[in-house]
């Protein structure tokens, strides 16, 4: 390789971007690199992946560790189960697989999503009523371990604080704790919208939650668990993020993920 090709190939390297995130150090654990001359032109393929022993250190380093909701710590999409409550389920199930894909902005789901929806108070309270949250297996214990350890556990969703207060309280999870969007009514209990100052309600918002969390907090090491393009989002500022797949796939989230679980066992385990 002649020194213009070597200067080349240390110019990719030096471009790619992170995905693993620890205490402002940036680290590329592995990084596999093919470089050939097609017709005057190069061609390469990268492949990296984060060292998983450095995540699960980082895993067992954690003073603070954020959940996604929806499809992680419970069984089911939120949203998905409101919009069949009210009728309007198989329009919002495909919208909500589009966002979880990334094809489209949060806030264009988010905004599309409760315009087809428009859940009142009443069709909220009822449902709250009949649909009681189906955890996730092993996240209940999961969850006590790591209170057990002295380690803060966030919820933070693109979800609905209305419907995520009673997964908090199954997990003892202070209401303080939840990150979440929220919904406004008019007098007569009709949907009126949703808070768009909440950071959930942004593409990007994730991060920016764990953001404020580091800095009015004092974290040093969080770590985000999710199953969504959303939650991949989250690192950096996240030390590290840890996909999960025990209620649904994503095949984007599987491919980037540093640490891809299907069973919260694996991360109790780990601690």
């Amino acid at each position: 390789m002649t020194p213009t090709d070597q200067h080349f190939v240390n110019a990719q390297i030096q471009s790619i971007k992170p995905i693993f995130y620890h205490r402002g150090l940036l680290s590329f654990w592995s990084a596999n690199f093919f470089v050939k001359m097609t017709k005057g032109t190069y061609k390469r393929e990268a492949s990296r992946m984060a060292n998983l022993d450095e995540v699960k250190m980082v895993w067992r380093l954690a003073d603070a560790v954020c959940f996604d909701v929806d499809s992680t710590v419970i069984t089911e999409e939120g949203i998905d189960e409101l919009a069949k409550f009210c009728g309007k389920g198989d329009q919002v199930a495909l919208l909500t697989k589009q966002a979880m894909q990334g094809n489209m902005t949060f806030q264009q789901s988010l905004a599309v999503r409760l315009n087809i929806i428009k859940p009142s108070i009443k069709q909220i309270t009822e449902f709250l009523r009949t649909h009681p949250p189906k955890l996730t297996q092993g996240i209940k214990s999961l969850v006590q371990a790591l209170q057990n350890q002295k380690k803060n556990v966030y919820l933070v969703s693109g979800g609905f604080h209305c419907l995520i207060a009673p997964v908090a309280a199954q997990l003892n999870i202070p209401l303080e704790n939840v990150r979440a969007n929220r919904l406004k009514f008019y007098f007569t209990g009709e949907y009126a919208g949703f808070d768009e100052n909440e950071p959930t309600s942004q593409t990007g918002g994730k991060a920016e939650v764990i953001r404020r969390l580091k800095e009015e907090k004092g974290y040093k090491t969080v770590v985000h668990i999710g199953d969504g393009a959303t939650d991949l989002e989250a690192c950096p500022p996240a030390a590290a993020f840890i996909g999960y797949g025990g209620n649904v796939v994503r095949d984007s989230v599987k491919q980037r993920a540093p640490w891809f679980i299907m069973d919260f066992k694996d991360l109790e385990a780990a601690l």
